[in-house]
This record gives C-alpha cells, structure tokens and sequence, in this order.
C-alpha cells in the first residue's frame, strides 16, 4: 500500500509503498476513505511525542472508511461496512472501558500514535467491536473523516465533561479545529461562544458559524478583560484548544465564579503550564481534562449529524490528496491552516 511516512522529525514526509497491514483476531482492515490532518499530528511530526513510536512511523487518527477484512473474532461489523474509527480506541476490558469510559483505556489503542495510522491506503484497528461505529449513509466521507478526533473532542468536553447548557457564555481560546468545532456545538446548544484568537480569518470563520463575539488577542492588551466585559462578568465555560501556557492562563481568567474551564489542547510536551492557582481558589473555578470521545457515545453525535443539527463539512477548508500530507503539517508550524483540512485522494 501506499503511505505517507514520519521517518524524521520536522522533515518532508515521502509517499512510499509499505507492507500490507495484516488483520488481528478480534480487528479488521479498513480501506481510508479520508483521513484529516490534525494539530495532533503536528506535534508528533515535530518531535514533542517522540516516546509514542519508533520511526519510520504513519501518523493519521481521524478517519473513516470501508472494512475490507474481518477477524474470525469480530461480531459487530462485516466486509463492506463504512465505518468511523475515533482515535481513542480501548480494549474493552479494563476498569476504565468497563465503566463506560474507553478513551482513556488503561491500554489504548491509538490508531497513528500507539500504531500505524491513517495517512495511508490502509489502517489495521485493534478489537474493532469496541473501537469502531457505523456511518449513516448522508453523512458525507470527508465531514466524517473530521469527527474522528476534532469534532468528537469538543463534542465531549462541552456536553459531557463540562455540562453545557442552553444560554451560557463559553470562551473558546484558539479556533483551529476543535474551537470551530466548539463553536458549533455551542451555538447548537443554545448557547453563546466567544472567540480568542491571533487570527483574523480564523475568527471570521467562528462569526460565520455562529459566534456570538470574536476577539483578536494581538489587537489588546488584556483578552481575560474583554471576555468578562462581554460575558457580563465572564464566561461560564472556557476551553483552551491550542495548549499554550498564555492561552490556558487566559481562558481560566475569564471565568465567572464557579466557572468551568476544559482542557482540550496539548502542550509542547516541553515546558509545565504555570497555572493562576490563586484565582482558581479564591473563584472556586473548576479546572476539567478532556480527551476524545467513548465510542459507544458516538451514536448521539452521529444521529445529530444525520440530522443537520451539526454539520461538520462546514469546518472543512480544504481537501489534500496523500502526497501532500507533509507540506499541510509544515504550513501549520505558522498557522498557516484554516478549519478541517482532510485527505481525501489516496
């Protein structure tokens, strides 16, 4: 098969044919039909993750696509399917997937991290009974593709980790995918996102998709403050989605008493966030880590994407074919994307 490989940190990446996955007991073989190119991505291509896998390596964890090899253990799935796989795979018999709570298996199966991964024609996912869910059919492969990691992550850190509800302010600080997708699933809620971010198309796009206020952190001297004036004493919710310190500290200092502040994006792996402990105590701010989406959650996205309540081929900006992986993860080193960007030729 053909894929596209990490075989140096911060270096072009070749498209190479590569052996045939092969299929495990209780897993399947799925064909990619699109993957998207994610900032998760861009981390381990930089070299912040380099514990995760040995290089040569395929990087790739939000995809969809069509199963065209069962195991003998498999029950749930067959030949022909079209499936989405979401990143945060589990193996279904630790505490942690046996309460419900998959995406943080005690033993994860990470499809582009913990294994080869979805920049390729081909992806092997491991106990595929418990990592995999159906497609409805008007759910399009390239909006699918995006909801493998972006869509569901901000899905679960509002509605489910934070609790969101009709008619609160949520800040959301960085409006890359997750953000947008944020923004979205807010605006959706009933409820009212205000957007930080360095840039001004980025923030365009939120007003487009139903931000309620967008705010340029290069164009003022304190975005905490024009949060709470806006929020009429600030939000009662922020997200941080890019995991720099100055943002993290931002988006917990425009909260509300009582406030909650989910923590989505991932540091450099370098440097410890200082964080404003004195603030979170004297407001009894609550400080939430979010990661993925349990896939036996996925059937309530789903079925409101089905619906046209959310729509992700909105945040899709543009669609790449597989050779041109590299140069989209180079481009992200300046932010130099918008929304989703997906692959979609392989």
């Amino acid at each position: 098969m053909k894929a596209a490989l990490l075989e140096a940190y911060n270096a072009p990446m070749p498209v190479r044919e590569v052996a045939d996955p092969h299929v495990s007991e209780h897993g399947v073989i799925v064909r990619v039909l699109a993957c998207g190119i994610c900032r998760s991505d861009w981390h381990a291509w930089k070299g912040h993750w380099a514990d995760f896998f040995k290089l040569p390596h395929v990087l790739g964890h939000e995809m969809c696509g069509i199963i065209e090899e069962v195991g003998g253990g498999v029950a749930r799935f067959s030949k022909g399917e079209r499936v989405l796989i979401p990143f945060c795979g589990g193996e279904g018999t630790c505490p942690q997937c046996r309460a419900g709570r998959s995406n943080i298996c005690d033993f994860p199966f990470t499809p582009g991290f913990s294994h080869w991964g979805g920049f390729a024609e081909y992806v092997a996912v491991q106990h595929a009974d418990f990592n995999l869910a159906t497609l409805p059919e008007n759910i399009d492969d390239v909006a699918a593709a995006g909801m493998g990691c972006r869509f569901i992550t901000a899905f679960h850190a509002l509605v489910t980790r934070a609790n969101l509800n009709a008619g609160e302010w949520v800040a959301v600080y960085g409006c890359g995918g997750v953000g947008l997708s944020a923004v979205q699933i807010a605006v959706a809620a009933g409820a009212h996102p205000v957007c930080v971010d360095i840039s001004d198309e980025a923030l365009a796009l939120a007003k487009t998709l139903g931000a309620y206020a967008t705010i340029n952190a290069k164009d003022i001297a304190d975005a905490p403050e024009a949060v709470r004036d806006i929020t009429g004493g600030g939000a009662h919710i922020a997200l941080d989605a890019l995991g720099h310190e100055q943002t993290c500290r931002n988006a917990l200092l425009s909260l509300r008493k009582r406030g909650r502040h989910v923590q989505v994006g991932m540091s450099d792996g370098i440097d410890a966030i200082a964080l404003p402990v004195d603030s979170i105590i004297e407001r009894e701010l609550s400080l939430i880590g979010s990661k993925g989406m349990p896939a036996n959650n996925l059937d309530t996205l789903l079925r409101l994407v089905s619906d046209g309540r959310l729509d992700p081929l909105q945040l899709v900006s543009k669609t790449v074919s597989l050779e041109e992986t590299g140069n989209v993860l180079s481009d992200m080193s300046d932010f130099n994307t918008q929304g989703f960007v997906v692959i979609d030729r392989f």
